[in-house]
């Protein structure tokens, strides 16, 4: 099977497809626009490109896809989206496909990229039972390991910044507790949403100015018309509006 493949450049001889074979242990998990890693040209590197389509064969002789960049794809009508944007804007496909992904994910880079973020959980290793004991009987004497050890009782999997932060101990602490077997900590995969302590308030209720209203009316009329205009919309900064360029079809 082949993958025609849009690269991921702004070069404009680039704006096309390219044919790549994709490997025995990518089929049946590459998909239409899917995002692909694979070797271009003489780079060592290794250059992103968008899946816009498949064939049987090709024509040409073609180098293999090198893998899949998994939770990044673009669904096939975003594809469609992109290449009527490219042919309506004149840009490349791939500066429109950009355009459709999640902050942070745009760059070639890697490392540049929104990651997942790795951080220690702290969890007891022994029954609360047996830790009570053990203060009981003075084997654990530290007020310190103590206050610890009981807010883990009501908290197991507290993160070790936040469990240092509420009972006020050093990492020191935590080590020791870890070295003596009480505790254990485990890194664990978080995920990072950069939407997620976005607060987004809706309005419905905006009033326009007499010079946006104006503006209002004259795209409304065109596009009841179904006239197709092009329309320059300028103003200031602080006026709600940059400068855009509308298409009213």
């Amino acid at each position: 099977m082949v993958a025609e493949v849009i690269i991921n450049s702004t070069v404009k001889n680039l704006n096309k497809t390219f044919d790549y074979q994709v490997p025995t242990e990518l089929v049946g998990t590459i998909k239409l626009g899917s995002r692909v890693l694979l070797p271009f040209g003489n780079t060592k590197n290794l250059e992103e490109g968008f899946v816009v389509g498949f064939k049987e064969s090709s024509e040409y002789k073609v180098k293999e896809i090198a893998g899949i960049q998994e939770g990044f794809e673009i669904s096939e009508e975003n594809i469609e989206l992109a290449k009527w944007i490219a042919k309506r804007y004149f840009c490349n496909i791939s500066d429109a496909i950009k355009m459709m992904l999640p902050p942070g994910t745009s760059t070639k880079v890697m490392e540049n990229r929104v990651k997942e973020k790795n951080l220690n959980f702290v969890y007891l290793k022994r029954e609360i039972d047996e830790i009570e004991c053990a203060i009981e009987q003075k084997k654990i004497k530290s007020d310190k390991h103590i206050r610890t050890l009981r807010f883990l009782a009501e908290n197991d999997g507290v993160l070790t910044t936040d469990l240092e932060a509420f009972c006020d101990v050093s990492r020191a602490i935590v080590t020791t507790l870890e070295k003596n077997g009480y505790i254990e900590i485990i890194e664990k995969q978080v995920e990072r949403n950069p939407f997620l302590h976005k607060v987004v308030k809706q309005d419905n209720n905006l009033v326009l100015t007499e010079e946006q209203q104006n503006a209002y009316h004259e795209i409304t009329n065109s596009m009841n018309q179904k006239e197709f205009k092009e329309f320059l919309i300028y103003g200031v900064t602080g006026s709600r509006k940059n400068r855009n360029l509308f298409t009213i079809n």
